[in-house]
């Protein structure tokens, strides 16, 4: 099975990380929970508790077959840090699967990799993305080649059942 990190930090909205990890577990994927330090636990919007599996520093994309971004506020300021927008940015480059949700994709636009690629995101940042360059769709799921996006905590049981069929194939 796959092994997925996950790109997270503080605020993140709880949901948004707990059901798709929940679903690629299920399903028998690895899954590492990645922030700035191992050991440490992060805090959902919600106030859900999450222990931190790797820290950015220790860890190298190329170890991994896929990447998550979970919504919420975490997105925003994993992107004021160089080392997980590089990590994201590996992903994409090299068009693994990669997943984001809601407020995720502030993540990739910071790669500069957006341009052309065809998402969606929740409201505020559909604009965001599509100044990016991005192609935009108010879909509930959106998949470009192995690129898939979501908008909303009611669009989960869409986007879970995606990622776990583009690991499949």
């Amino acid at each position: 099975m796959a092994k997925v990190a996950v790109l997270v930090t503080n605020d993140v909205e709880d949901v948004e990380l707990t059901s798709p990890v929940d679903a690629l577990k299920k399903a028998g994927h690895d899954i590492t929970i990645i922030d700035q330090k191992a050991g440490e636990e992060i805090t959902g919007k919600h106030g859900h508790k999450t222990k931190v599996d790797a820290g950015i520093a220790d860890v190298m994309p190329e170890n991994f077959d896929a990447l998550l971004v979970p919504g919420g506020f975490s997105p925003d300021q994993l992107r004021g840090d160089p080392r997980f927008v590089k990590f994201a940015r590996s992903f994409l480059l090299a068009d693994k699967p990669t997943f984001a949700i809601c407020h995720g994709p502030q993540l990739f636009m910071q790669t500069g990799l957006v341009k052309g690629r065809t998402m969606t995101a929740y409201k505020t940042v559909q604009t965001d993305i599509y100044y990016a360059g991005a192609i935009v769709k108010d879909e509930p799921v959106v998949k470009d080649h192995n690129l898939i996006t979501s908008r909303t905590p009611d669009d989960l049981d869409q986007f879970n059942a995606a990622i776990v069929e583009d690991l499949i194939q």
